[in-house]
């Protein structure tokens, strides 16, 4: 099967499958990529950061640059049409059925469980990414000696804080962040 198919496969069948928008997405998206050889986790970690700061829906930037590191820019096409091209379909046809179907005991059952499981998708990324970023080479006391592993904690903290009780829209924070690990890299504080 060519890389072409393989990609645009792979994403529409994420695209179909997975309920909760980019985030959710993430799980699956690492494993196609590890079981491919495509790329590392480490690898895939930068680019979801560079995804989450660039315009545009998370989702698509990560399947665009998925199919390009894999397949140029008709890999990109691929894995980027075949990740819309469910979800686009499906939203047609529920918007059709929706209010009709709103109120039913099993669709509001359905809803209930997505939810729920969106949020534990959510978090399993949350879980997955902290561990690269935090400890990358493992859980070893090396790590709690390294100057990057305090400050991924602290920018870690205040963006938190930044978005959770200052209400602070991310873009800001996105920038910030950025700035501050470009300012703590050319000081020798972190190092790449």
């Amino acid at each position: 099967m060519s890389i072409l198919l393989t990609l645009f496969l792979e994403f529409f069948k994420m695209g179909a499958l997975t309920f909760g928008g980019g985030y959710a997405m993430i799980p699956f998206i690492e494993e196609t990529v590890l079981k491919h050889g495509w790329m590392t986790t480490g690898e895939l970690v930068d680019f979801i950061a560079i995804s989450e700061s660039t315009p545009g829906a998370f989702a698509v930037n990560i399947s665009t640059y998925v199919g390009s590191e894999v397949g140029g820019l008709l890999g990109a096409l691929c894995a980027t049409v075949g990740l819309v091209l469910p979800p686009f379909i499906i939203i047609i046809l529920i918007a059709k059925v929706y209010d009709r179907f709103k109120k039913n005991i099993i669709v509001q059952g359905a809803m209930l469980g997505l939810k729920s499981t969106v949020v534990g998708l959510i978090a399993a990324t949350v879980l997955s990414v902290g561990m690269e970023v935090f400890f990358s080479q493992g859980i070893k006391t090396e790590v709690f000696q390294s100057a990057n592993f305090y400050v991924s904690l602290g920018i870690f903290a205040i963006s938190l804080f930044l978005l959770l009780y200052k209400k602070l829209s991310p873009i800001p924070v996105i920038f910030l962040s950025a700035a501050v690990g470009i300012a703590l890299g050319y000081a020798g504080v972190i190092k790449v």
